[in-house]
């Protein structure tokens, strides 16, 4: 049984997906933002501050950036606990069904995505500071940035879990099920995680050219999935991106304003840094995996057809 066609495992009619997607909206989106409202309330003065930085998601509060950053996190380990238990108790399905299509978790995989990006991540960073050090600001301070590493290693591959197994796995599942084919959810899922990012400040500031990194990357984690049969790939990509994106640079105009190493003082603008990983490192990535993994047949594992697979009953019958 391939990745996709796990999704007609377990109850799958059409009020289980409904019902999963309510209750993690509601972990997500409600529950999880209360310990960010109570917060935001204790640091307002009146009703009209706290009102008016609701519009901006709270960030001109003055909050404690370290602690704006757990809240904001914790978020969405809410919401991965609410997936967690839809897929559990409403779908009657094992939380691996939406990881991977192996028998078990691919830890190694994880953790070569992991430093297969972080590496570039990492070394891409050094290289812009050493060309434009008068852009930078040198923002070590030793306990708010161990306490920011310290959050960012426990709760920022949570995040990056629930985006992940709800696109890449529970979504691109369901919607390969629906229609019958992996071009679709591919597209899609891809389409609506570079939409679900369209709020972030750098698309304020830069436009929506910007559109291009955030689609571009989920069609990135996206073909990873479906050619590797299991997010373990992509869960690891994405939690080094967004780890090391935490506490190495910082700027006032992202959406991670962290007591990173480095401050990136330079008036936004956009670069070859925002459109490189796209149309080059992702791609050469690609080919890395491809190679490790012996990938093979793309195109039928990127556009072909899902079928339901024969359960015990149709095989016997056979």
């Amino acid at each position: 049984m391939n990745y996709i066609q796990q999704g007609f495992t377990g109850k799958n009619e059409w009020y289980h997906w409904v019902l999963t997607i309510i209750l993690v909206f509601v972990g997500w989106q409600i529950i999880g933002v209360v310990p960010l409202i109570i917060s935001a309330a204790v640091y307002s003065e009146n009703i009209t501050e706290f009102l008016n930085a609701a519009a901006d998601n709270f960030m001109t509060l003055g909050m404690n950036k370290n602690l704006f950053l757990f809240l904001m996190l914790i978020m969405f380990a809410v919401g991965l606990f609410f997936l967690i238990i839809a897929i559990k108790y409403i779908h009657k399905r094992t939380v691996t069904s939406i990881v991977t299509s192996r028998k078990n978790i691919d830890w190694k995989r994880f953790w070569f995505g992991f430093l297969s990006w972080g590496t570039i991540v990492v070394l891409l960073s050094i290289i812009g500071v050493l060309l434009a050090p008068e852009n930078y600001t040198y923002n070590f301070n030793a306990k708010p940035f161990f306490i920011l590493v310290a959050i960012s290693i426990i709760f920022i591959p949570l995040q990056t879990s629930l985006e992940e197994l709800l696109f890449r796995g529970y979504f691109m599942q369901g919607i390969g099920v629906l229609a019958k084919n992996k071009w679709a959810p591919l597209i899609i899922t891809s389409v609506c995680f570079g939409l679900l990012h369209g709020a972030n400040p750098e698309v304020q500031k830069l436009g929506s050219i910007t559109m291009v990194f955030y689609i571009g990357t989920g069609f990135f984690y996206g073909i990873t999935t479906l050619m590797d049969e299991g997010t373990e790939l992509a869960l690891g990509l994405h939690a080094s991106n967004n780890m090391f994106a935490a506490f190495l640079i910082t700027t006032d105009w992202t959406v991670f304003q962290t007591d990173a190493l480095f401050i990136d003082t330079s008036e936004p603008s956009l670069t070859w840094e925002m459109f490189l990983p796209v149309f080059v490192l992702y791609p050469l990535i690609l080919l890395l995996f491809a190679k490790k993994y012996g990938w093979k047949n793309w195109l039928e594992k990127l556009t072909g057809k899902v079928v339901k697979p024969l359960n015990f009953e149709e095989i016997i019958a056979d």
